[in-house]
């Protein structure tokens, strides 16, 4: 029986409601079949079906390509500050539950927090946020001061909250880009802090880093990785500021030589290297890996265990083929370079390659290679990047460890 209530609504198609039955909370625009009352670029919308069942309410965008984000499927939920408090309260309880700690630790994640469009990364005493949907937007200032005043009274000292709203995402929502301190909230001067993760001490740049500044998410794996290093030669491929390196060279590498493309992510993790003063097991290069490897094999270079963690190479499903061969390539030249018994570690951090597909890529990496693989260990992101089930989006990231026999 349809509900009386007081927002604006929009119908969507059958196949729509599946999925939201289901509980996907995007609803893309072109399965709205129709629209009632006054809708407003980032309002709240309630959501029905064909034959009036209400599905639930979210932030509704007249631009992008997801003209609904479900926010809850409470009917008796009005939205209020209480209602993202809440959401706040739950998202740190988690992280409280599942993280050692939460000095280095991704606080929001999006669909997952049941906040959608923000990702907010807590650096020392930083929070770094990023902001796509305008809905989310509009209610920052009531999330931000709820995760300040929670992380105070958790013993978390809060010292500014920086944002890195430059994705071209917002162009969909009609959002500016930009980043800087949010001014709502006190804040420090410097855009660089120090934190400290599996024992591992880095200077995060979160003005002009990738993403947020650092790459949380890959926070087990490292330490998985590095109780192999000891006593190998390691070659750790797309370093960015050295983070797997580092972890290996923390747990006794005989040597490590860390590459990236990135001359500033290079000195990063030079700097980083000399903060834990492990600049003398280690050495840097900046190189394009796609080139580096090839000539590593002609050169017969001598490494134990080859790390590979590569940007995403697709980012949509129309570029999986392209991606693929880029992952089969870079896979077949470290399996040629790797002796028989060294170690492999290679993983993909994009949601549209999905586990089958690069499973069959490195299968076919290893044929071609004329290698066997025997497999240590499957991984995915760190628990404060918590997967549902019913939002495939929020699984992205894989990871393998292999020996190659």
């Amino acid at each position: 029986m349809k509900q009386e209530r007081n927002f604006p609504s929009v119908v969507i198609t059958r196949k729509a409601e599946n999925a939201a039955r289901a509980g996907h909370p995007w609803v893309y625009a072109e399965e709205i079949t129709e629209r009632r009352g006054e809708l407003r670029q980032g309002c709240i919308a309630d959501v029905f079906s064909q034959k009036g069942a209400w599905l639930g309410a979210g932030f509704y965008s007249e631009t992008s390509k997801i003209g609904v984000r479900i926010l809850s499927d409470n009917a008796n939920e009005s939205f209020g500050p209480e209602f993202f408090e809440r959401r706040v309260k739950y998202a740190l309880e988690y992280r409280r539950a599942v993280m050692e700690d939460l000095g280095c630790c991704r606080l929001i994640f999006g669909e997952a927090d049941g906040l959608s469009g923000l990702t907010v990364d807590k650096f020392s005493d930083i929070l770094v946020a990023q902001v796509l949907s305008y809905g989310t937007d509009s209610v920052k200032d009531v999330v931000y001061r709820a995760l300040c005043e929670q992380l105070e009274a958790m013993g978390e000292h809060v010292s500014g909250v920086y944002e890195r709203n430059e994705a071209a995402l917002r162009d969909l929502e009609g959002l500016p880009r930009y980043k800087g301190w949010y001014e709502g909230l006190p804040h420090g001067e410097s855009t660089v802090t120090e934190i400290c993760e599996n024992g591992v001490r880095y200077a995060v740049d979160f003005e002009n880093g990738q993403k947020t500044g650092f790459f949380l998410d890959q926070k087990l794996n490292r330490l998985a990785v590095a109780k192999l290093a000891r006593g190998r030669r390691v070659l750790d491929c797309f370093t960015h500021t050295g983070s797997f390196a580092l972890n290996a060279a923390l747990h006794g590498a005989e040597h490590v030589t860390a590459v990236d493309v990135s001359e500033s992510a290079v000195e990063m993790a030079r700097r980083n290297a000399v903060l834990n003063g492990l600049e003398g097991r280690m050495d840097f290069l900046a190189a394009d890996v796609l080139e580096l490897l090839p000539r590593l094999c002609e050169e017969r270079a001598k490494y134990d265990l080859v790390i590979l963690d590569p940007p995403a190479f697709t980012k949509n499903r129309r570029t999986i083929h392209s991606a693929e061969r880029g992952y089969r390539e870079i896979n077949y030249r470290a399996m040629r370079l790797l002796p028989r018994g060294g170690y492999l570690a290679t993983c993909s951090c994009s949601h549209f390659m999905e586990s089958e597909n690069f499973e069959y890529m490195l299968k076919n990496a290893a044929k071609d290679a004329n290698v066997r693989l025997r497999e240590v260990e499957v991984r995915k992101q760190a628990p404060d990047h918590p997967i549902l089930w019913n939002v495939p989006e929020t699984s992205y990231l894989k990871f393998y460890v292999f020996q190659i026999v």
